[in-house]
């Protein structure tokens, strides 16, 4: 299987892409994103919880975690990091169903940091069945992310 990023259909057409602008500097919305005590505290939807299994924040490395669902139902994600590009980019493969590819840029605008989260997803088929959710899901888990940057 193609990885997706691989994928010879248009990655335009495989993508949700969320981005937002946080009152923080690149290097404290990069700590949030590969400090794993940090990162447990603020991935996932609203009234989601993480349990961390490995996170090895470099090329090649492997992030097991589960997401526990506000109704008790554990999600099992597993992710290899692809790119690590301090304080800018990072780039990592889900692995685990749905696959995609993320793309995390972190570009400083006045003091304060622009997040853009682009999914590449491996179809266009896997993408219309998360497209109705995975946008507002996105929202909230940046929403997290607002309140733990404010905490730094």
């Amino acid at each position: 299987m193609n990885s997706p990023s691989e994928n010879p259909q248009s990655a335009a057409d495989r993508e949700i892409v969320s981005t937002r602008l946080f009152d923080a500097t690149r290097e404290q919305v990069f700590q949030a994103w590969t400090d794993p005590v940090i990162l447990a505290r603020w991935w996932g939807p609203k009234d989601f919880r993480n349990t961390f299994h490995e996170f090895d924040a470099r090329p090649g490395g492997v992030w097991r975690f589960v997401m526990h669902g506000p109704d008790g139902t554990d999600y099992k994600n597993e992710s290899v990091f692809r790119e690590i590009e301090q304080p800018a980019r990072i780039v990592f493969d889900h692995v685990s169903s749905p696959r995609f590819r993320v793309v995390a840029t972190f570009d400083a605008e006045c003091g304060k940091t622009r997040v853009t989260f682009r999914m590449i997803f491996e179809s266009v088929e896997a993408l219309e069945r998360v497209k109705s959710f995975v946008p507002e899901c996105n929202e909230q888990n940046f929403d997290r992310l607002a309140v733990q940057l404010a905490l730094l």
